[in-house]
């Protein structure tokens, strides 16, 4: 859901901007060209538009969720933002993991999106969120078995088929372990590489919430991870807060939120990924209890620190 609120009025939106705009149809805008996206970026979300648009700030570049610019007022300041920064679309929806199939209708739309918007990046998650015909508002987790290998495989394939370029694929957060799973995670990821020739978006936070959730180390698990992903197959890197709730009998949950800044603990694993990562783009992330954009942009700064502290040797993450 697009946070700004519209009212709708004889076929015509009208934002709280004060622009109007048809819902049968969007502005013209210059066919972009795709540019790469590289150092650190940020998440852009409606709130801080009006601020980049004017503002002009310093980022490398700026991440969408797709579902969020599939039309209307946001669309139309997404390309005229695309015209300065370099982008990057991160789907929530695909439901790469459902053996009932993709939704080809909205594929067409995420499509049409990246026709329009050149992004540098395409993401979405190694999860599920479709029995047909509801679609479900979460990132659900999927066994590591072969059958869902083969089921993730095919969806991908077919994402790819049609976008005409490599999808990026995110490892999830995880609260729990399923009891049967023929692969570890990293060597899950790796299958779908070698299988169908995507990329892996790694995400720092989830490995941390996973990790904590299922009582392992997070930096065991990072490394593990690295040990079985082809270095080049790692095309992202996202990074997050997340917070802990306290449930009965002392348990502590920890809930990939984005709704904070990045823990020191995810700024640690940002130190050991870049033993192996070199020249990876790095996001951070603020999805919920949105703050100013000079936060972002201070949290942007800290990254761009560790990740240039070697930027004369060759593991730098540039």
């Amino acid at each position: 859901m697009l946070e700004d609120r519209r009212r709708q009025h004889d076929g015509w939106q009208v934002s709280d901007r004060g622009r109007m705009l048809s819902t049968a149809r969007s502005c013209t805008h210059a066919a972009a060209i795709a540019t790469p996206c590289r150092g650190v970026g940020v998440g852009l979300r409606y709130a801080h538009h009006e601020h980049v648009l004017t503002g002009k700030p310093s980022i490398d570049w700026l991440e969408v969720h797709a579902e969020n610019y599939l039309g209307g007022i946001a669309l139309d300041d997404l390309l005229a933002i695309r015209r300065d920064y370099p982008i990057s679309v991160h789907a929530t929806a695909l439901s790469l993991g459902s053996s009932h199939c993709l939704s080809i209708e909205h594929l067409e739309r995420v499509a049409a999106l990246c026709e329009r918007a050149e992004p540098g990046l395409v993401s979405d998650h190694l999860s599920w969120s479709a029995v047909p015909p509801q679609h479900l508002p979460d990132l659900l987790p999927l066994p590591y078995t072969t059958k869902a290998l083969d089921v993730c495989s095919t969806n991908i394939d077919r994402v790819q088929n049609r976008l005409k370029r490599q999808l990026l694929v995110e490892n999830p957060s995880r609260y729990m372990a399923w009891a049967t799973a023929d692969f570890p995670e990293g060597d899950f990821l790796a299958a779908l590489v070698k299988r169908t020739g995507c990329g892996v978006l790694l995400d720092l936070n989830n490995i941390l919430v996973s990790a904590t959730n299922l009582g392992r180390s997070a930096t065991d698990d990072l490394i593990a991870m690295m040990g079985s992903l082809p270095v080049s197959a790692v095309r992202e890197v996202h990074v997050a807060g997340h917070s802990i709730e306290e449930l009965p009998a002392g348990v502590r949950l920890c809930v990939d939120d984005h709704g904070s800044a990045v823990s020191d603990d995810v700024w640690a694993l940002v130190k050991t990924a870049t033993e192996w990562l070199d020249d990876c783009p790095l996001l951070v992330e603020w999805d919920t209890n949105i703050p100013s954009f000079d936060i972002l942009e201070a949290q942007a700064e800290r990254a761009r620190g560790i990740v240039t502290r070697d930027a004369e040797g060759p593991h730098a993450l540039k």
